[in-house]
Formats: structure tokens, C-alpha cells, sequence
């Protein structure tokens, strides 16, 4: 680690002068790819509204940890979003309910329930700061795990993605070439899972799902095919969250909002230029 902040510490940029926006930038470069490659599934296998109520799971998840006192906010942020993303994925493939109803379901219960136990004895301010989250705030240990949860998402990715493209096209054809949907789905909604948990606490509840959406938005608007659809992703949620992290610094923003702007800016911007190449 001192290695890399040294070659930091010789960039030409005077907000790196401080650990903290060293800290900050690391975090960026590890957390925004891991959303422009999830983003690219969320995309195509339209499952926005999912993503979102694994936000939601993962509030209730922190307020268990901290009413129970057994597990670290992380910790208890991690296993309750995870088993809460296997239980939507377990009843959308056992329910005769339609997919949307299941997770509507599930998202109302999850944020309601996390506020709910959260305010009980007037405790909810100290948790506040999940809704918006403060990158700033990340520590080197903290970095460290994310970059362990690089490597195994990557893992993990290597070994589902062509499951998982060919489940994007249609269920029944994957099922007829021998894959078990619910497997893949589980799975895929675990990496999912982790990532936003993991994360919360530096993006913010109320944006998180909009890091999970817009990257991989945006590269479909202007991919020509599906290797460039990725790259596209994650060059975008790259960009934006650099670009966000520095804007964030000199204008003292919250930087979580501010990077979930420039990532919209950019889809708008793919959105025109998509219009332009129809034509």
C-alpha cells in the first residue's frame, strides 16, 4: 500500500496531497468497475428494480446488526443482503406472482423495516449517514477489502458470464442448453448483493441503485457489440467516478451524489449521440 501512495503522492494534482482524498480516489478505482460490470447484467436482464430493493434489504440488514450487537455493521450489511437476495431469486423462480409485485414487496418491507427498527429508542441518527454516504470517510483496512471483493466478483463473473448472457436472451433456451436458472440468478444476485453492501456506507442508500443502472445504460446506447458493451461500462463508471470525486473535493459535495450526476450526464450525453448515429 505505501507503494501506491507514493506514486500518488507524485501526481500533479494537489488534492492528493491528503491521505484522505488518496484514500478516497483508491476506493473509486475499485468500486466503479465493479459497478460497470454488474451494471451491464442489471441492464439487460432488466432488473433495475431489483438492484434497488437490495438497498432497501441491506438498511434492514445494518439495523439487525446493530439492535442484535452480534455481527459488525459490514458484516451484518453482507449476510443480510445476500440471503435477501437469495429469497427473492428462490420465490421469483417457485411463485406464480409476477416478478415485479415480488420485489415491490420485498423493497417496501425492507425499507420499512430497517426504519422502523433503526428509530426504535431514537437511534436513527446515528445511521443516518448510510442514506448518503462519505467516501471520504473510507480507511485503508477498508480499501483492502474491497480489493478482495474485486478479485472474488471477478472470479465469480468469470465463471457465470456466458451463463449469464445466454439467460439474458431467454430463460427457456437456457434452461434447453442445460443451465440452471435459478443457480446462475443466485449467484448473480449475490455478487450483486455483496457489492451493494459493501458499499453503502460510502455511496448512500438513496443513489447506490443509480451506480448499478446508468454505467451500463449508457454503454448500450453506444455499443456495437457486447465486448464493447462492457468496456463502455466500465470506462463510464470510472470516469464519472473520478470526475465526481474532484468536483466533489472543490465544491464540497457529497461526493456519492455528485458522482451519480456525471454518471447521468454521461447516459444523456450517450443518449444524443445514439440519436445522431440513427440517423
Amino acid at each position: 500500500m505505501d507503494i501506491i501512495y507514493d506514486l500518488l503522492s507524485m501526481l500533479p494534482f494537489d488534492w492528493l496531497s491528503y491521505g484522505f482524498m488518496k484514500n478516497a480516489l483508491l476506493a473509486v478505482l475499485l468500486i466503479t468497475p465493479l459497478f460497470g460490470l454488474l451494471s451491464t447484467m442489471v441492464v439487460s436482464n432488466r432488473m433495475a428494480f431489483f438492484s434497488d430493493s437490495l438497498g432497501h434489504g441491506a438498511f434492514t440488514g445494518l439495523a439487525l446488526g446493530a439492535i442484535l450487537g452480534i455481527f459488525s455493521p459490514t458484516m451484518s450489511l453482507i449476510l443480510f443482503s445476500v440471503v435477501f437476495a437469495l429469497l427473492i431469486t428462490w420465490i421469483k423462480n417457485n411463485s406464480t406472482a409476477s416478478t415485479d409485485t415480488i420485489i415491490g414487496v420485498f423493497s417496501s418491507v425492507g425499507i420499512a423495516a430497517g426504519l422502523m427498527m433503526m428509530s426504535y429508542g431514537g437511534g436513527f441518527n446515528k445511521y443516518s449517514s448510510y442514506l448518503i454516504g462519505d467516501i471520504l470517510s473510507i480507511t485503508q483496512e477498508e480499501i483492502q477489502s474491497l480489493g478482495l471483493v474485486l478479485v472474488v466478483v471477478l472470479l465469480a463473473w468469470g465463471w457465470i458470464f456466458n451463463r449469464l448472457l445466454i439467460l439474458s436472451v431467454n430463460s427457456s433456451f437456457a434452461r434447453s442448453r442445460g443451465i440452471s436458472v435459478m443457480l446462475v440468478e443466485g449467484v448473480f444476485a449475490a455478487m450483486v448483493a455483496v457489492v451493494v453492501a459493501i458499499s453503502i456506507q460510502w455511496v448512500g442508500l438513496l443513489i447506490i441503485n443509480s451506480l448499478l443502472v446508468l454505467p451500463g445504460a449508457a454503454a448500450r446506447n453506444v455499443a456495437q457489440s457486447v465486448k464493447q458493451y462492457h468496456l463502455f461500462s466500465v470506462a463510464f463508471a470510472m470516469v464519472a467516478g473520478i470526475i465526481g470525486l474532484v468536483l466533489a473535493y472543490y465544491f464540497n459535495m457529497a461526493a456519492g451524489a455528485t458522482i451519480v450526476v456525471i454518471a447521468a450526464g454521461i447516459f444523456f450525453a450517450t443518449l444524443l449521440l445514439k440519436g445522431k448515429m440513427a440517423k
